[in-house]
């Protein structure tokens, strides 16, 4: 494809293919989805009658530059026919490290191992190169033990490295999808995944669950910045070159050699459509629109070789993904003639209608060869045994599942190539992981995908010999300015510590700054010793993954105005504001972009910080070392309610079309934007339940007592009216901003307090990952053998609740903690975690007294209870 963006930032494409123009009615109907001149992508909504059926022969073929291997598939057979069913089985399920070891595999014969995004080497929370290289080993090892007289078959060992190998300390980070879409750079993209490949071989891991092929179409949608561009043509043309990195080139000796890695195209199908862009959910779209949009990658990536597909948690018009054999089995492999491994996602099966996490038949039946079973995957083997034995899994679907799972494995080079820690880049890894050259491709990623969207009065580009002020909290934050997927699921809790080798983007400012003569100032909230030339305030969305960053609407912060403060003091002090935005997708910003002089996009940029610096600043002897280069990948939303594929549909103008993006060479004005959000700005929530002493806008504080009488807390404080529960309020952070609990103790019932939900609240899809409920507590006194249980609630005689006593009694007295319970924990004890009404309930027989200021879902805790104990029902 060439693009042809133009200064107004309208787009015009020429298809410029060649694996594209391979299939003419694909070319033909992918032509007919692009938005031209500047309009947006609309969703088409799904056709009256059987939405969800399928007709295969309307979708396009692939046509795979793998060819086929005679010798491999011999070899398949041969050795499929030495296989028990139990062998078989095995094959056709991968378990995570954190629930498996490598007895397990060696017990099980299971087919593959993953790390998900919170699961490490034990004991290890930030691995480096050689402790993971010594884990893939133990299951290799394990895998390939024949003294039990069944055959040695390697194990895969699969991980999610989505922007470089972001589990590995130490490793190059480049910036997410939706900032690399803004480089229009193809081979670019090919070179990140073939230092991604490198640099996990180094780490002893042949498969990255990467990339993601997703077509955005409501940036809501908490993955968003997983997707290359909301347009399908850019999508398609990435999918090529990112498989090419990662894989090598397929039919040549490269593909798949010691230096390259199985790539996974994901998630199959639909992901980016859903309604209201919420995570796991309904794409209730039309046939065409499913294919031409959100399959433009699959084809593309199958004819450069991709091994592996992975099926989405989402549903198409009713259908979960998962069980809908018509699109995997008919248009995955037949008609595009796909003959890698179809893989599931985290326990996606699970959430198929009749199955369980445990037990699906349908699955497998549908077509999935493979399915993710992290901590399900004991329960799982034994029910898709028997019902193999029984013939409800017929042997010739098992037959098929394990012939592709071995051939990926031969391709692979899995049966010659012995332990990972021997593979050449793993013997050399501390020179492979993070080093200079890759450093600089991950730069010069950073150079390119930044888009600037004002400069009116030509702050930029900066004097580096003036004095420059950088503020703002992303100014010197490595974790923020990689997002989430870093290091851990969400990519919160680290330090700058633990990213070495990395730069932040203050660090990267003030070397340039200081190389040219000029001085450099670090403040976060803006104050400064000496007046400045110029301020580079920093900022942005904090780090998040998967459905934790689903949200209502495009307002950025709303109701804190943390950030515009900043922008707005250091500009009424007379000083010229450049805003750099940390995102991972488009967002309102109108009040920050008028507020600011010059407005810079830097998505989420990655490890290499001074990527930034080397647009924004002039070299030392004042040239312009490098202009802009990024265009709009997504279209900027005018008001804060407007979304790409709905705006368009009623006729609506972004803030910023597609393809936008200025540069030096050819300057615009941006001018004055409207400061209407087109909603009432709110500071509410999703998965906030309790903040600052006060429950959330519409959640209720329910008070009840050892005999059984509730009362609504109005204000504080206040006790039951057999007093044996009190509330009352005292300073934390701020005045009044958290609540005492006093239990007395007396009475021969349980006193408790409640956080009650306007309306029930669905969140299984949370409970599906390693989500927990946090509670920010101070525990002053308990009585001994102290029985206070935390739990939610789901209606009338419905809830689970978790014995939390012995553990808060270990806590340290007066000191502030975040305390988390693993929502598992509640559904394990009976809670239906899809009509919750009570997120929270702390329940207690016993004297005692604690404080609480924040209760919340979220995936960091200063401690993580276990629930050895729990019981069902209400308190």
């Amino acid at each position: 494809m060439r693009f042809d963006e133009r200064a107004a930032g309208a787009p015009a494409w020429s298809l410029d293919v060649p694996l594209l123009q391979r299939s003419s009615l694909f070319l033909r109907r992918l032509s007919s989805a692009l938005p031209l001149a500047g309009a947006l992508l609309t969703t088409v909504p799904a056709v009256a009658g059987d939405a969800a059926t399928v007709h295969p022969d309307q979708w396009p073929k692939a046509q795979s530059s793998l060819p086929p291997n005679p010798a491999i598939e011999a070899r398949v057979k041969a050795l499929l026919a030495t296989m028990s069913v139990e062998d078989k089985v095995g094959q056709m399920i991968q378990a995570d490290i954190k629930y498996v070891t490598p007895d397990d595999v060696r017990m099980y014969r299971l087919g593959s191992v993953l790390a998900g995004g919170n699961s490490k080497p034990e004991g290890q929370p930030y691995p480096d190169g050689k402790q993971w290289q010594a884990l893939a080993d133990a299951f290799y090892h394990a895998s390939m033990d024949t003294s039990s007289g069944r055959p040695a078959i390697p194990v895969l060992f699969g991980i999610d490295a989505v922007h470089g190998h972001n589990n590995l300390v130490g490793s190059t980070l480049f910036p997410q999808n939706s900032a690399l879409g803004a480089t229009r750079d193809p081979q670019l993209i090919h070179d990140i995944g073939a230092v991604t490949a490198q640099e996990l071989r180094a780490s002893g891991i042949s498969w990255t669950f990467a990339p993601t092929l997703t077509v955005p179409q409501d940036v809501r949608w908490g993955r968003s910045y997983e997707g290359y561009s909301q347009n399908p043509a850019l999508v398609a043309q990435y999918a090529s070159a990112m498989v090419g990195g990662l894989e090598g080139k397929a039919g040549t000796t490269e593909f798949l050699d010691s230096g390259h890695v199985i790539a996974t195209a994901k998630h199959f199908l639909g992901d980016g459509g859903t309604q209201d862009g919420k995570d796991q959910g309904d794409a209730r779209i039309s046939e065409s629109t499913l294919r031409d949009i959100h399959a433009a990658g699959y084809a593309p990536a199958i004819d450069a070789g991709v091994q592996v597909v992975m099926v989405s948690f989402s549903s198409w018009n009713g259908v979960k993904m998962a069980g809908n054999k018509p699109l995997i089995t008919d248009v995955l492999k037949g008609r595009m003639g796909f003959d890698g491994i179809v893989l599931g996602d985290w326990n996606a099966h699970g959430q198929v209608p009749g199955c369980t996490n445990e037990d699906c038949p349908v699955a497998y039946n549908a077509g999935l060869d493979m399915l993710e079973a992290p901590d399900s995957w004991k329960g799982l083997y034994k029910n898709t045994l028997a019902e193999v034995k029984s013939g409800v899994i017929p042997m010739r679907r098992v037959d098929d599942a394990v012939t592709r799972i071995l051939r990926v494995k031969m391709r692979l080079g899995l049966f010659e190539a012995g332990a990972p820690s021997t593979n050449p880049w793993a013997v050399r890894s501390t020179e492979v992981i993070g080093n200079p050259a890759h450093r600089a491709l991950a730069r010069r990623a950073v150079r390119e995908s930044l888009v600037l969207l004002k400069n009116d009065r030509a702050v930029l580009p900066i004097d580096p010999r003036k004095h420059v002020l950088v503020a703002g909290d992303g100014a010197d934050n490595i974790s923020k300015q990689n997002g989430g997927w870093t290091l851990t699921w969400q990519g919160t809790g680290q330090t700058n510590a633990n990213f070495p080798g990395a730069t932040s983007i203050w660090a990267g400012i003030k070397a340039q700054v200081s190389a040219a003569g000029g001085s450099a100032e670090l403040s976060v909230d803006g104050d400064f010793t000496q007046q400045p030339d110029v301020a580079i305030v920093v900022f942005g969305e904090d780090p998040y993954a998967e459905f934790q960053g689903d949200r209502p609407n495009l307002a950025y912060r709303p109701g804190n105005d943390r950030d515009l403060d900043l922008l707005r003091k250091l500009r009424g002090q007379g000083v010229p504001v450049v805003a750099v935005f940390l995102t991972g997708r488009p967002l309102w910003m109108n009040r920050e972009i008028n507020a600011a002089d010059a407005f810079v996009v830097a998505w989420l940029p990655g490890s290499e910080g001074e990527g930034i610096a080397d647009v924004l600043l002039r070299s030392r002897d004042g040239r312009i070392a490098h202009d802009f280069h990024g265009k709009l990948s997504y279209t900027w939303p005018r008001r804060a309610i407007q979304g790409p594929s709905a705006a368009g549909a009623r006729g609506e103008q972004p803030q910023f079309p597609y393809g936008f993006g200025l540069t030096y060479a050819a300057p615009g004005k941006t001018g004055t934007l409207s400061e209407e959000p087109g909603i009432t700005l709110s500071s509410q929530q999703a998965g906030v339940y309790f903040t600052r002493g006060k429950p959330s806008q519409d959640v209720v504080v329910r008070l009840t007592g050892a005999n059984g009488v509730a009362m609504d807390v109005a204000a504080t404080p206040a006790a039951t009216a057999d007093g044996s529960l009190r509330i009352g309020a005292l300073d934390y952070k701020a005045q009044e901003d958290a609540r005492s609990l006093s239990w007395s103790g007396s009475g021969t019932g349980a006193a408790s307090i409640a956080l009650v939900a306007p309306a029930p609240m669905d969140v299984e899809r949370e409970t599906n990952g390693d989500v927990l409920l946090v509670t920010t507590l101070r525990v002053e006194a308990l009585s001994p053998g102290d029985n206070s249980t935390i739990g939610i609630g789901c209606g009338a005689g419905c809830g689970g609740q978790v014995v939390v006593g012995s553990q808060l009694a270990a806590l340290p007295r007066g000191q502030w903690l975040r305390v988390g319970i693993p929502l598992k924990c509640f559904r394990d004890a009976g809670a239906n975690m899809g009509r919750i009404d009570r997120p929270f309930e702390w329940s207690s027989h016993s004297g005692g007294k604690v404080a609480i200021t924040d209760v919340s879902l979220g995936t960091v805790a200063d401690r993580t209870l276990s629930c050895p104990a729990h019981g069902s029902g209400t308190p």
